[in-house]
């Protein structure tokens, strides 16, 4: 972990001298230069101090920079293709077991000619469109605003059945990462 440099990241942010610091906690400077270049690791109950007069979470102070926020600009999404149809895929993020994609279908385009099943939970949006959807032995037809979902192990199957592209936001939950979502991963 990289508490110091999250510590000194906040403080210069928010321009909180370390002398500030150390007024509120009571810590020595010399004891705060170490923290914040990682030379010394402190206690919780210090680490709380700290975070109370940086008037941020002690949890935010622990989390691995992969935890924290993520950001992922429009002109900088990874863009794949992905099926026999070779579906557009904006990969939009992903945290540890969640990713989210949007996927833009061409009219009469599915995501197989047969329902596939892999590890997970899926909640779709229709963005754009009309689309049929097959869970099993549940269809269904959906429109603009239109929302569905399903746990990913049951063999499903989303096509366009509109004239136009039809474009689906989908959140994606896997527990396990041995698990392969048919959209790939980020």
């Amino acid at each position: 972990m990289d508490i110091g440099n999250a510590i000194r990241t906040i403080r210069k942010r928010k321009n909180i001298t370390i002398a500030q610091i150390c007024e509120d906690t009571g810590l020595s400077q010399g004891f705060m230069s170490q923290v914040e270049t990682n030379k010394t690791s402190p206690s919780i109950a210090t680490l709380e101090n700290i975070a109370n007069a940086l008037k941020v979470p002690l949890a935010y102070l622990l989390l691995r920079k992969e935890e924290r926020m993520q950001i992922v600009r429009k002109a900088d999404r990874m863009i794949t293709t992905s099926g026999p149809e070779r579906l557009k895929v904006e990969h939009l993020g992903a945290a540890k077991n969640m990713r989210m994609v949007m996927v833009e279908l061409p009219p009469g385009a599915s995501t197989g000619e047969t329902p596939h099943a892999h590890e997970g939970e899926e909640v779709h949006l229709v963005i754009k469109g009309r689309i049929y959807a097959e869970h099993g032995e549940d269809t269904a037809e959906f429109g603009e605003g239109d929302s569905f979902s399903w746990n990913a192990c049951t063999p499903h199957l989303v096509r366009n059945i509109g004239e136009e592209a039809a474009v689906i936001l989908i959140s994606v939950y896997t527990e396990a990462e041995q698990g392969e979502p048919y959209f790939g991963r980020q």
